[in-house]
């Protein structure tokens, strides 16, 4: 029988086929599959008080050739987007910085400067936005419409709280752009809302990460989102939806500073926000 992909999952299958001790080291793993990629064979051996060779038979009868090739698997996933941890580093909070600074600066060095001003002056123009976001693109979605909507007007987050996207994406017409935000770990659905777009008349602006595989759009900005903790970083998604947001504003002139100043003083006078 082929062994199931992840580690607890093989481990659930291989259960009752364990000896006590091995139950031991497989009892270990389940309990903390997040950091398992940490442990070699010594480790857990240690850990949970059996020899290596338990620890080695153990992981054999998981399915894999050791202790390595199940840490392999665990990184594997890390790369895929659960959350694993692969490193423990002494100063969590640099390491991440670190991460961050390097996931903008790869951000800075591959952005097509003309394209994203092309992008910016369609969504300035267009009819209506609409800005749309699955899970963890979601809130990356929500600061984006935030800010386009303080530059023009039309702008709409999609979809809304328990609703369905299909009423969403009919009507659009050539003068509108959808900006869709699919970060790694993406819903099943998510290849097929492409598709859609692709055969409507609107224009797609889509905000990724390096994961996702060719794509239709009519523009397309990848954002590295590798961290150093078992989360993925969207310091440089949430630095790419700053500088498109920003080039919108710059290219409506008084317009947008019109409205910018308009609601600052809705603000105002709705005692909304404070100091």
């Amino acid at each position: 029988m082929t062994a199931p992909g992840t580690l607890v999952e093989r481990i659930d299958a291989a259960w009752t086929a364990l000896g006590p001790q091995e139950q031991r080291v497989a009892g270990f793993l389940r309990a903390r599959p997040d950091e398992s990629a940490l442990y070699n064979a010594a480790e857990l051996a240690r850990r949970t008080g059996v020899s290596k060779a338990t620890v080695s038979r153990t992981f054999q009868r998981l399915g894999f050739a050791g202790a390595q090739e199940a840490r392999d698997l665990l990184r594997a996933q890390r790369g895929a987007g659960l959350p694993v941890v692969v490193d423990d580093p002494d100063d969590a909070v640099a390491a991440q910085a670190s991460r961050d600074a390097a996931n903008v600066q790869r951000l800075a060095a591959e952005t097509d400067r003309a394209a994203l001003d092309a992008a910016a002056h369609a969504v300035a123009v267009a009819r209506q936005v609409v800005v749309l976001g699955f899970r963890s693109g979601f809130p990356v979605a929500m600061l984006l419409r935030q800010a386009l909507v303080q530059a023009r007007p039309d702008v709409r987050l999609v979809p809304e709280h328990g609703q369905t996207l299909g009423e969403e994406l009919v009507g659009l017409g050539a003068d509108d752009v959808v900006v869709v935000v699919g970060l790694r770990r993406r819903p099943a659905s998510f290849d097929d809302v492409l598709r859609a777009l692709d055969t409507a008349p609107s224009r797609t602006l889509l905000l990724a990460d390096p994961s996702l595989g060719p794509t239709p759009a009519d523009w397309r900005f990848d954002a590295a989102i590798e961290s150093a903790s078992p989360f993925d970083s969207y310091a440089a998604p949430l630095a790419l939806v700053s500088a498109l947001a920003g080039r919108v504003l710059a290219g409506l002139d008084g317009a947008g500073a019109a409205r910018v100043a308009a609601v600052r003083a809705a603000y105002a006078d709705l005692g909304e926000l404070g100091a």
